[in-house]
């Protein structure tokens, strides 16, 4: 079992652990993160990984309790309702400040169990488990945790660091390939914000750059992670540079909202930061061949670029709700060249609109 490590200082250190084999070796690999003082661990997942839920407990059992909590699939799974559910589950199980919560699945999964450690008790340890390349790169590294209201994503939350993250590419051999394709938009994104050598891999071979048991997808994970891993370490609660990680997220969730949460995250986010891209060539004279090398990546990972002309009015209306706004203030993260994003603060909407109609199909 070869595993790297990739150190996180935001909100408390914690050690990211990429590799292959790590949960075949449950107890012996987990038991030492979890650590002798935990009694209980609640292990939060979807239905589809029940079978792999169950093994886990069967392997962390013998010297404490483990409980199991199925929740709903992708963001139905981010509701106050499931949070409920999860909080009744530790209170009738008696869980305390040194027991441990484990989020088992996609990103959906892991902002809902980040949400619940942080909230319970006012916080309990957690272990993040991803089994997408989406909640790999992104949503379990970081601390960001949350749920879902009728006006919007993530619009109630928590800035909560995991105690650990197991990040084991074993997981992803089985997962629909149009899923794991969609997770390649945020590692993309961290290509284009930060780490060019993304882009060079991603455009050398497409195939291998996508085959979970390929070295070239480990070293894109580990960069996309290393990333994510120096931004949150500056700034945890995202008061500055952490902003330059929603690159593409705000067009993007406005587009999930109103798709109804029905189109997987990184179709939104592709198009969000093609938008984005149009943005700053229109604002910061982001070269022509950036823009379109970025589109060229999108399109080889089939992940959408345009959208529908006649949504404006609405994803403008949720854009407006988006908790990175500031007062009647949109802001935007764009791009003057490769790894040089930054903030832009859009007073005037007709320059949104003018952007918007270099994406309309």
């Amino acid at each position: 079992m070869t595993v790297s490590h990739i150190t996180v200082t935001g909100g408390g250190e914690y050690v990211v652990n990429i590799g292959r084999g790590m949960l075949s070796q449950a107890d012996s690999f987990l038991g030492p993160i979890l650590g002798p003082a935990v009694n209980k661990v609640l292990i939060i997942h979807p239905p589809t990984l029940g079978a792999v839920a169950a093994k886990l407990r069967e392997d962390l059992r013998e010297n404490r309790e483990v409980l199991l909590a199925e929740v709903p699939d992708a963001e139905n799974a981010k509701r106050i309702e499931v949070a409920a559910f999860c909080w009744q589950i530790l209170g009738q199980a008696d869980f305390t400040r040194s027991d441990a919560i484990i989020g088992l699945g996609g990103g959906a999964v892991t902002d809902l169990a980040g949400f619940v450690a942080a909230t319970w008790l006012r916080g309990v340890k957690l272990i993040q488990i991803p089994t997408t390349v989406l909640a790999m790169v992104d949503a379990s590294v970081g601390g960001k945790t949350g749920i879902n209201t009728t006006e919007g994503k993530n619009l109630v939350g928590a800035f909560y660091a995991p105690h650990s993250v197991v990040c084991d590419l074993d997981v992803l051999e089985n997962l629909p390939r149009n899923e794991l394709l969609a997770g390649f938009a945020e590692i993309v994104k961290c290509g284009f914000i930060a780490d060019e050598e993304i882009l060079t891999i991603l455009e050398a071979d497409i195939d291998r750059a996508t085959d979970p048991a390929s070295n070239e997808f480990q070293r894109l994970i580990e960069l996309s992670v290393g990333v994510k891993a120096r931004v949150v370490s500056e700034d945890f609660t995202e008061q500055g540079q952490r902003e330059i990680l929603n690159y593409g997220h705000t067009l993007g969730h406005a587009i999930e909202h109103a798709e109804r949460y029905t189109w997987r995250h990184g179709a939104a986010i592709s198009i969000g930061m093609m938008y984005a891209a149009e943005l700053s060539r229109m604002t910061q004279n982001l070269p022509d061949s950036v823009v379109d090398r970025q589109k060229n990546i999108l399109e080889s990972l089939t992940l959408p670029t345009t959208y529908k002309a006649e949504a404006w009015e609405h994803l403008l209306g949720t854009m407006k709700r988006d908790k990175k706004a500031r007062g009647s203030m949109l802001r935007f993260v764009v791009l003057r060249d490769i790894a040089q994003p930054t903030i832009l603060n859009v007073p005037d909407t007709s320059i949104l609109y003018t952007a918007y109609q270099e994406l309309t199909d």
